[in-house]
């Protein structure tokens, strides 16, 4: 099973911008898809954005669209979360998963079978 291990959060301003990184223990093959999730406290998991393996297509909810880009190098085995314009309501723990087969990216975390412990992102006003 591979191992998902996230890092780059931290305590910022509003307006600053931060990388998420989330290292796989092992090769992610090409027809999986990796994405970002986050929870608020007190708030249900909720999905951020996601990216196929195979060709980078990614993918966003909503309410970040235009604020994060979601990335991979295929080499390292690695995906990022760029996040510009931090907002306060970005305030979350930020994990990252994988679905090691995927026919649709999917924005249901419970399709995903690789979970990360997660990195904090607090950010004040």
């Amino acid at each position: 099973q591979v191992r998902l291990v996230e890092s780059g959060g931290g305590s910022v301003q509003a307006g600053d911008s931060l990388r998420l990184s989330c290292a796989a223990s092992s090769h992610i093959f090409s027809n999986s898809a990796m994405a970002w999730f986050r929870q608020a406290p007190g708030k249900e998991r909720e999905f951020v954005a996601a990216i196929k393996w195979s060709d980078a297509t990614a993918y966003y909810a909503d309410s970040v669209k235009g604020r994060f880009t979601i990335s991979r190098d295929s080499a390292k085995n690695t995906m990022y979360l760029q996040i510009d314009r931090l907002k306060p309501q970005d305030t979350a723990v930020y994990y990252c998963a994988q679905d090691e087969f995927v026919l649709r990216v999917t924005t249901t975390g419970a399709e995903y079978e690789n979970w990360g412990q997660g990195t904090q992102v607090t950010v004040s006003s």
